[in-house]
């Protein structure tokens, strides 16, 4: 690997039409100006994920779901937790991070997103009290995160397109471990969470790519990019 050229997966099914699939290659491109790298992004479709994924320095679980290949999905954020490689989820990134971390970490094999399965007795992602689709809102980060080191301040103003979150039911036993939460909203209601012992791996309900396409570097897309520059010196 090579730490001034980096190799970063989009996890996620891409469509044209969906505004952070737009944005993200943007904000990944003016982090890696902002930083002086050079940054090859490779879509990875969920129903066609390759075999092996050691060549990527990183990875983004983008927005958009559901995924065509759920279980793919999932495979590639273990990949990049239990490898240790730098990690971004956002909006659907973020539930599918979650879901995740409750079926492998906590043990908890009948954990279901329930824009999957509603029905589900373990529905460890469930519908929001209130959809924030095309909404933006405030976001408070807890002091001494990753998160709250890469935005330099702990007061946010975000976009979301989202109608799915961490089930209230579950988030104390999802909280036990190594997953702390880094950002809610003024409500309190859980907006982001990262992993301790880890490189990079941050996930947020919100959508911070959008800001690329307004012509403002995403601080969490230059935050992933030094994470995996410094993974691969």
């Amino acid at each position: 690997m090579n730490a001034t050229h980096l190799h970063v997966a989009l996890i996620g099914d891409y469509n044209p039409d969906v505004t952070a699939h737009q944005a993200i290659p943007v904000a990944l491109q003016q982090a890696a100006d902002t930083l002086g790298l050079t940054v090859h992004v490779q879509w990875l479709d969920t129903d066609a994920l390759p075999v092996t994924l050691q060549g990527f320095d990183g990875f983004w679980c983008v927005p958009a779901t559901p995924y065509r290949d759920t279980e793919a999905a999932l495979r590639a954020i273990r990949f990049a937790r239990e490898q240790r490689r730098p990690f971004l989820g956002t909006c659907g990134g973020f539930q599918h991070a979650v879901l995740e971390y409750a079926r492998n970490v906590v043990g908890w094999a009948d954990a279901e997103h329930g824009e999957l399965t509603p029905d589900a007795k373990r529905a460890v992602i469930a519908p929001l009290s209130c959809a924030l689709v095309e909404a933006t809102d405030t976001v408070r980060l807890a002091p001494y995160t990753r998160i709250a080191d890469a935005y330099g301040t702990l007061d946010l103003l975000e976009d979301y397109r989202c109608r799915y979150g961490i089930n209230p039911e579950f988030i104390d036993a999802l909280l036990d471990g190594d997953l702390i939460p880094s950002g809610h909203d003024a409500a309190g209601d859980l907006r982001a969470v990262e992993l301790l012992d880890h490189p990079f791996f941050v996930a947020t309900l919100f959508q911070p790519e959008r800001s690329a396409l307004k012509g403002v570097t995403p601080p969490l897309a230059v935050a992933l990019l030094k994470a995996c520059q410094a993974v691969s010196a």
